[in-house]
């Protein structure tokens, strides 16, 4: 039978092996270490960041799967990018009346004018109509000889111009900045070149040409200025700004005079309408006098067009439309 040990010394006795085996086992092994080849050197040195550019070199010329675009390139299709989104935003249709009155403004100058010179009207057609009914019933007892014809022109104009702009409006979008101001642009542009018609002597710009015979070369400035009145109703309309249709006064002082809110004090509609009635009516006198004073319709036709000019202006410049949100 074995003896019995102390415990305490059987401790003591393990310590040491345990702390030899440790000092053992924590030897460092000499190993060699593990050899570079030249082949691999040359790949790390050509992957280190000094080198980079070189590997992109190296990829465009073995035909790389991308090449970087020229930095020359990015600040051009940038301004593009900002031109595009510029012009497609929805203009803002606060304050627009203030446009649209001077488009009242204009058709009061045009249409005095050439009412002077050949006897019909470019925007209010309701006299058109009389006009022409007139023309049809007594065609040798009245003043204006194809009178009926000038006003069937301009009738049949307007509203192909209601047709072209409307259908316009609506393919590009109603209150877009490019929408709005092309179509204004287009009405500058329209006024011009029936300006210039006149202004080079292919129509007879003198005031007060009815003869007792037409010179059918008038109708051209009476279709493309009745065409170009037609884009600002449509414009009104399209801002939801029917109380300024810019072309008609007969509704305009109907609604005047049976608004319920007719004498409060604060009536923006009223306050549009009664504005817009005497928009038309200085610009009737303006070319009334305009037209005493140079006995030639041009002059006026320029003023009209340099106007309309600054309405497309503010156009491009008008406030972008504000979109809370949700």
């Amino acid at each position: 039978m074995l003896p019995l040990q102390d415990p305490e010394k059987m401790l003591d006795s393990s310590v040491p092996e345990t702390r030899s085996e440790k000092s053992h086992w924590d030897k460092s092994i000499d190993l060699p270490a593990p050899e570079t080849s030249h082949s691999s050197r040359e790949t790390l040195s050509h992957l280190s960041p000094t080198n980079t550019q070189g590997v992109h070199r190296q990829e465009n010329s073995a035909g790389g799967p991308r090449s970087e675009e020229p930095r020359s390139s990015q600040p051009s299709q940038s301004l593009l990018h900002r031109s595009q989104a510029y012009l497609s935003a929805e203009v803002s249709t606060a304050h627009a009346d203030i446009l649209f009155l001077w488009c009242c403004f204009i058709s009061g100058l045009v249409d005095s004018t050439i009412y002077n010179a050949y006897g019909t009207f470019v925007s209010m057609q309701t006299g058109n109509t009389i006009f022409l009914g007139l023309g049809g019933a007594t065609p040798d007892s009245t003043s204006k000889p194809y009178g009926w014809a000038k006003s069937l022109i301009s009738i049949a104009f307007f509203c192909l111009g209601c047709l072209t702009f409307s259908q316009l409006t609506r393919f590009f979008g109603k209150l877009r900045r490019v929408t709005v101001a092309g179509s204004f642009l287009s009405q500058t542009l329209i006024i011009f070149i029936a300006a210039a018609v006149v202004q080079g002597g292919s129509v007879d710009g003198n005031l007060g040409t009815i003869t007792d015979d037409i010179d059918w070369w008038t109708a051209m400035p009476i279709a493309l200025l009745s065409f170009q009145s037609a884009g600002q109703i449509v414009g009104s309309r399209a801002v939801n700004l029917s109380e300024l249709p810019t072309v008609v006064l007969t509704s305009m002082l109907h609604d005047i005079f049976t608004d319920e809110k007719l004498l409060a004090k604060a009536n923006v509609k009223r306050n549009r309408r009664v504005v817009a009635f005497f928009s038309i009516l200085i610009g009737a006198i303006c070319g009334g006098f305009i037209g005493e004073g140079t006995q030639r319709m041009q002059i006026p036709l320029w003023i009209a067009g340099g106007v309309k000019l600054g309405v497309t202006l503010a156009w491009l410049l008008w406030p972008e439309k504000q979109t809370s949100a949700v």
